[in-house]
């Protein structure tokens, strides 16, 4: 009789181990499925802030639609663009991942709301003329279908790992919206033109400047004698560089809103900046070096802080400038709706609820989905530490600001990617470079097999965001087209 209990017991416990089974494969499957969740609830709830400033006032159910695609569009520049600022010092370890996304979505937020939201162009940057498309709803489903086709782009892009530009997104999805609109004659094409040869100048500007720099370290600081010494003299400098880099487009994009800072003002804010980062690292760096081995791992220390803090900057300057990518064309809904105005006004400023949805869906974005590209951007195109990953953020900086002086058109998600491969391609050549000169010294001859085997840059990673890149903007283009006329259908 006491057989029984123990039986049952036994029993229960292999129908219990059978559930707890059934709960862990639940839980398994169902989380890939949490984040794609998040982002739909984010949607909805701009949809709902939409619903809530409109009213009831004509057109409010393509304001609230207009408002989710806003939405969608800045959670895949979040889980896109965010990775160019944020890779590198994560690949370096000077960051985790989990910090990486923590100062990312703070400063991406604060620069989206303190320096972003400047007037934006009524049909973007130019690339339609402005009384080509007509008012109401033809310019609304045009700005719809632009903005729709940017997003779902940006979202193929990083599901197959290639980081590309949001800001050839959008701009392909207007050209497309444009064209189906009003035909051909509609769009800008020098524009266009420019455009497409920023495919070739940004990744350029940025490799060639990246690799300088690593250049630069290699010659006069990694192989010297005293490394320690000569870090004390170039890193502060470089910090410098660094600080009046950013100081000079932080100065023009950050104060716009409050005084014009004309290019000149600017470069002596960013030399001031400058001199005094330089004059305060020199004590620091004298410091932290203190104690350390004269060996290549102890520089890798005195370059720790410099990136975290590039990697925060590049964030807050990002923020600033491509929030206008998620939220221009919404902005442009928005006042079509005005009725102080029509879409064909000379410019248009971004409202509050709308900055907010930008600014919100980059951080949401960038948490939910970045890991993916940043990783890809810090570590599979090419091995970075942090001496190769400040020459990337320096590079960023620097070739932005240079560009915008000469007038060149360039891309910052172009730069960044172009300085890391920049700097994998400079890491190859100067290898093989001193194993060709060590071969020699020996009376030997490094075979072809070897100098394969030494290749440092990801060849398949090339070839794919390279692709990327030029099929950005036809792809957006044919994508806004279609939907610019099933939206025509429909509304």
């Amino acid at each position: 009789m006491a057989k029984e209990p123990i039986d049952a017991w036994k029993t229960l416990d292999k129908d219990l181990g059978r559930i707890g089974r059934l709960e862990e494969a639940a839980l398994f499957v169902s989380r890939p499925l949490v984040a794609p969740g998040i982002a739909l609830a984010f949607i909805v709830l701009a949809g709902l802030v939409a619903a809530v400033v409109m009213g009831a006032q004509t057109g409010a159910v393509l304001m609230i639609a207009a408002a989710a695609i806003g939405a969608y569009m800045a959670l895949n520049i979040g889980a896109n663009d965010v990775a160019n600022n944020m890779g590198p010092a994560v690949g370096a370890n000077a960051l985790s991942m989990m910090g990486a996304l923590a100062i990312a979505a703070f400063f991406e937020t604060a620069g989206a709301l303190i320096a972003g939201g400047d007037v934006v162009k009524t049909i973007s940057t130019g690339i339609v003329a402005p009384g080509t498309i007509g008012g109401g709803a033809e310019f609304v489903r045009a700005m719809m279908g632009a903005l729709l086709a940017a997003a779902l782009w940006l979202n193929l892009a990083t599901a197959l790992g290639a980081p590309v530009s949001t800001t050839h997104s959008i701009v392909g999805g207007v050209v497309g919206a444009g064209v189906a609109a009003a035909g051909l004659s509609a769009v800008n094409w020098v524009a266009i033109g420019t455009i497409a040869a920023s495919w070739v100048i940004s990744p350029l500007l940025g490799g060639v400047i990246a690799a300088g720099f690593l250049a630069l370290l290699k010659a006069r600081v990694i192989y010297v004698e005293d490394k320690l010494a000569a870090a004390r003299v170039w890193v502060p400098a470089l910090n410098g560089i660094m600080a009046g880099s950013f100081a000079t487009y932080l100065a023009i994009k950050g104060l716009k809103r409050i005084v014009t800072v004309d290019p000149l003002t600017a470069l002596g804010v960013g030399i001031c900046a400058g001199l005094l980062v330089w004059a305060v690292s020199v004590p620091l760096v004298r410091r932290q070096s203190e104690g350390l081995e004269n060996r290549k791992k102890s520089l890798k220390k005195l370059f720790s802080i410099p990136l975290v803090i590039s990697a925060a900057l590049l964030s807050f300057a990002h923020g600033a400038n491509d929030v206008a990518n998620a939220v221009g064309p919404l902005a442009a809904i928005v006042h079509a709706f005005d009725e102080t105005g029509g879409p064909e006004a000379a410019a248009i400023g971004i409202p509050l609820w709308v900055m907010l949805i930008g600014a919100a869906g980059i951080s949401v974005g960038l948490v939910l989905f970045g890991p993916k590209l940043i990783r890809m951007v810090g570590s599979e195109i090419t091995k970075l530490n942090q001496m190769r990953a400040f020459c990337v953020a320096l590079s960023a900086a620097l070739t932005v600001i240079v560009a915008s002086w000469l007038g060149l058109p360039v891309s910052s998600t172009h730069i960044a990617v172009g300085a890391v491969f920049g700097v994998g391609f400079f890491r190859e050549w100067h290898s093989e470079r001193r194993a060709r000169a060590q071969g020699l010294m020996r009376g030997k001859s490094v075979p072809p097999e070897e100098r394969a085997r030494r290749k440092l840059v990801r060849r398949a990673h090339f070839t794919t965001v390279a692709a990327a890149w030029v099929i950005t903007v036809p792809a957006s283009a044919l994508l806004s087209g279609g939907l610019y006329l099933l939206l025509a259908r429909v509304i």
